[in-house]
């Protein structure tokens, strides 16, 4: 039996990973000028730059040889350079383009917290907590002893099986990981749009690619089992999550103040928002 406690836990961390963008919305969409449209734009771009282009490249890149084998993770260095740098182009490029488009008609903060929160928040809840939902009714139809209704792979029902001595906490790291992921694209987006809407920072856009790979390296050095520790990895991220919302505030601290603004006065920005 999968312990009730385990199956609680991925509730809970559903719940988060699900409601944490909705509230969010919610919370700062009035003081900060929050727009669906942004938002909208945010989740389309995560899907067409991170679904479909960076999986494509994973595809040619990764694909096994005839004998199984994939070349690139001989080299774990590289392997991890090129899982970082990877999603960092093509995330934060997808922001660059979306933000060039969106500056013609949105402007202050908060496009920027729009589209981070849509970004951010879809990444959440399509792959973290529909999965989670996912696993909590495919494991109360093992606990029940229906499973084999589902006509799931063995691999599948193996994992299943697994999680029966798994310490039911860690399934709370799912939850708690999205929280700083959500954070981490919100402060991510609110970095390239500075460098979109002022002239003179362009640079920013290059920096937010390499702040992406540093904050994907944790997870891409226990994917190579040099870290071990779910909890050291969380904590890492956690950590890395704070400190790049910090560089967010900072970079962004004067679009705070701008009034959300549309049209040729959104043009104007480049110059007037100093």
């Amino acid at each position: 039996m999968i312990p009730v406690l385990s199956i609680v836990f991925m509730g809970v961390s559903a719940v988060i990973s699900i409601g944490l963008p909705i509230a969010l919305y919610v919370a700062l969409r009035k003081n900060y000028g929050l727009k669906a449209v942004p938002m909208l734009v945010g989740a389309a771009a995560f899907i067409v730059f991170a679904m479909v282009l960076e999986q494509l490249l994973h595809y040619f890149v990764l694909r096994p040889a005839p004998d199984g084998t994939i070349g690139l993770k001989n080299n774990p260095l590289l392997y991890m350079l090129y899982g970082c740098f990877a999603a960092g182009i093509f995330e934060e490029t997808a922001r660059f383009l979306s933000f060039s488009l969106l500056k013609r008609k949105y402007g202050g903060i908060g496009a920027g917290l729009s589209y981070g929160i849509g970004h951010g928040g879809f990444e959440s809840a399509i792959l973290v907590g529909a999965t989670l939902i996912s696993s909590v009714v495919l494991s109360i139809a093992f606990n029940a002893g229906m499973i084999e209704k589902f006509g799931l792979p063995a691999q599948t029902v193996e994992q299943l099986a697994a999680a029966k001595d798994m310490n039911p906490f860690l399934h709370l790291a799912g939850g708690f990981e999205r929280i700083s992921a959500v954070v981490i694209q919100i402060s991510l987006s609110l970095i390239v749009w500075h460098s979109v809407i002022k002239k003179g920072k362009w640079w920013l856009y290059p920096v937010a690619i390499l702040l992406h790979a540093a904050i994907d390296a944790p997870a891409a050095l226990m994917q190579s089992g040099v870290l071990k520790s779910v909890v050291i990895t969380e904590g890492i991220v956690a950590a890395s999550a704070a400190a790049l919302a910090a560089i967010a505030i900072l970079t962004c601290k004067k679009l705070k103040d701008a009034p959300p603004f549309h049209g040729a006065a959104a043009r104007l920005a480049d110059g007037e928002i100093e």
